[in-house]
């Protein structure tokens, strides 16, 4: 049996037992670091520095900054995988006292993509507003549609997948509970495994995240790298925040933010070919095992 809107209410009501934090704890005020001071920014990657984690990007005015200049930002390992020379991009500017510049929250800023993802994003919202009630998609009813950006930067329309099984939940790159989002990961990984073992055709693996705010494509492909997960059909995507919450009513994961605590239940589906729902875990104690199962070889 499938959960009822009264399981999902009581679900609500156990969040706080379930909680991952979204951030390290703030010091106590009198101890507190200042800000950081950050800085909208835009402009085309000119070149990339590997060796010394180093973007060379032509920027636009900053407005009561900086005029438009070319310089040499600091960024992540992951950004540095995922953003390429000729791309142009979006971020925030973190200066130092030491007079180094980077860049986080980096984002591509191609006009096509941004805009397929905002159509997609509108779709989705109408979808989400003509359900009402009946938002939550049960086990035989098919999947929502979706446009986001994966791992590489790369815009993903759920029509891509439309011909093969999808397992899919959600997880954030920053929660620290064992149990919660680390162990999710664990088990799509052994799922990923024991189904290339058991010779399942055309199956994809799709972790979306429910911190877009932090989680960037940079950030997601760390995420993956670090863990050695592969990708060739694991996909991890992120995109507006919009989306991201429609996602989670429609597939009937509940989330609630407490300052810097995000308390949220867990999903785990598996969409056959044609994008119906045909399997579902709630929690963390499931066994990849009891999914591969159920795909269709």
């Amino acid at each position: 049996m499938q959960p009822s809107a009264l399981v999902l209410t009581a679900a609500l009501a156990a969040l706080t037992l379930a909680g991952c934090n979204r951030s390290e704890p703030a010091a106590p005020a009198e101890t507190a670091a200042p800000a950081e001071k950050r800085y909208p920014i835009t402009g085309e990657v000119l070149s990339a520095d590997p060796a010394r984690k180093i973007l060379i990007v032509h920027h636009d005015e900053i407005p009561g900054y900086m005029p438009e200049m070319t310089m040499e930002f600091l960024v992540s390992a992951g950004d540095l995988a995922v953003i390429q020379p000729g791309m142009r991009i979006r971020a925030e500017m973190i200066p130092s006292d030491t007079g180094d510049f980077r860049l986080e929250k980096i984002w591509p800023d191609d006009r096509t993509a941004a805009a397929a993802v905002e159509a997609g994003t509108k779709a989705l919202r109408q979808d989400t507003m003509i359900r009402g009630r009946g938002v939550y998609r049960e086990v035989g009813e098919q999947a929502p549609e979706f446009v986001l950006y994966d791992q590489n930067g790369t815009v993903v329309q759920s029509a891509r997948f439309r011909g093969k099984q999808v397992m899919l939940n959600f997880i954030f790159t920053r929660c620290p509970v064992a149990t919660m989002c680390p162990a999710s990961t664990m088990k799509m990984m052994a799922s990923q495994q024991l189904a290339k073992e058991a010779g399942v055709p055309n199956i994809e693996f799709v972790s979306i995240t429910l911190d877009p705010a932090y989680d960037t494509p940079g950030v997601l492909k760390e995420y993956a790298d670090v863990r050695g997960i592969d990708t060739t059909n694991f996909s991890f995507l992120t995109g507006p925040e919009s989306a991201i919450k429609d996602l989670l009513a429609q597939f009937g994961v509940i989330t609630a933010f407490e300052g810097n605590l995000i308390n949220h239940t867990l999903a785990t589906v598996l969409i056959d070919a044609n994008g119906r729902i045909i399997h579902r875990a709630d929690g963390s104690v499931w066994e990849p095992k009891d999914f591969v199962a159920k795909m269709k070889r």
